[in-house]
């Protein structure tokens, strides 16, 4: 009991600091664009940049508080709410639809293989699927295409129940066997540099696994031979 103690407080030391320094950057550029603005007299035009830049600054707090208000209500075990049951590969169209402009500018094609039909909580698993295609999207090689993939999985052990797999793949970079076991931590950066570089804070993976925990299923990862996927299992007898 002592040990699973001091582990939980580890773990919220190092979740306190991550989420210190997540928040530092963002405050910082908005403190210093201000007090620059503030120094001296300016033009209209460069108040209404500087007014812009913070602005996405702003944004981006608020897209990281947002998300760690989700993780930790699902944390409290807030459940899914399941409506009738609805066709993934309808929900994976309209997520891809969303992200179309920013596939094109990457040089991505897109495809979704197979479909199964459940009774989902819809606003979450979109979510999921957006967080992972926009995923595949950052590290997929240009020129390639992005694949979500859709399918049942009855044969993975006689005891086990039926799972629905929810996968989205990409070829490009592979991820180091070491880093996938921590890729759906909380602000965990297997690449560091390049996430700061895009702006990305390192909760969209671990938002995919608390929805996929809400519905009762899980999460995985996988990388070899220059393919990487990563996705959603769910029971189907949701």
């Amino acid at each position: 009991l002592m040990d699973r103690l001091q582990q939980a407080y580890g773990q919220l030391e190092a979740f306190n600091a991550d989420v210190a320094h997540e928040l530092r950057t963002p405050l910082a550029t908005l403190i210093g664009e201000t007090e620059v603005a503030l120094s001296r007299e300016r033009s209209p035009e460069a108040l209404r940049e500087t007014l812009q830049s913070n602005l996405e600054e702003m944004q981006r707090l608020s897209a990281l508080v947002n998300d760690m208000l989700f993780l930790s209500q699902a944390d409290r075990g807030v459940a899914a709410r399941r409506g009738a049951p609805v066709s993934l590969a309808n929900l994976a169209a309209q997520v891809s639809e969303f992200h179309e402009a920013t596939l094109e500018d990457a040089g991505l094609a897109l495809r979704i293989d197979g479909d199964a039909t459940l009774p989902v909580d819809e606003p979450l698993v979109k979510r999921a699927l957006s967080n992972l295609l926009g995923n595949a999207t950052r590290y997929a090689a240009p020129g390639t295409t992005i694949a979500i993939e859709i399918r049942e999985d009855a044969e993975r052990c006689e005891a086990c129940a039926p799972q629905v797999v929810l996968e989205v793949g990409n070829r490009g970079p592979g991820i180091d066997a070491e880093h996938l076991p921590r890729l759906f931590d909380r602000f965990y950066r297997a690449d560091a540099a390049r996430l700061q570089a895009d702006g990305n804070h390192g909760l969209g993976l671990a938002i995919v696994a608390a929805i996929a925990r809400l519905h009762g299923g899980r999460c995985f990862a996988q990388s070899r031979d220059g393919v990487t996927r990563i996705g959603m299992e769910l029971p189907k007898g949701l």
